[in-house]
């Protein structure tokens, strides 16, 4: 069994040291490598939009993924990417967020 189906298999059984050492950020056997930092800063802020984090959160998200190469372009991508699967309520409620997280100035009059 290789190391992907064995984490799949420990987490579906939630098998505590797993889940704990997945929900802690640190790398899984490897697995994080394959992303790479600015790929997985990249999809926590996709999740992060997604699920409609406070702009605290985006903001320091934000700056690790400016940190690790991504331009901002990559990063508006991100929320351009999750909207379909997150929907419009969401996408207007995050925009701001991203804008303040990029350090622009939207008031949502525009």
């Amino acid at each position: 069994m290789d190391e992907v189906e064995r984490l799949l298999r420990l987490l579906s059984v939630n098998h505590e040291a797993s889940v704990r050492q997945v929900l802690s950020g640190r790398e899984t056997q490897g697995l994080t490598d394959v992303l790479g930092p600015k790929l997985c800063l990249l999809v926590r802020l996709g999740a992060l939009l997604a699920l409609g984090a406070p702009t605290s959160a985006v903001k320091a998200t934000v700056a690790e993924s400016v940190d690790a190469g991504a331009t901002e372009e990559e990063i508006v991508d991100v929320l351009v990417t999750v909207a379909p699967t997150v929907g419009l309520a969401r996408v207007v409620g995050c925009a701001p967020r991203l804008a303040t997280a990029l350090g622009y100035e939207i008031d949502g009059s525009d």
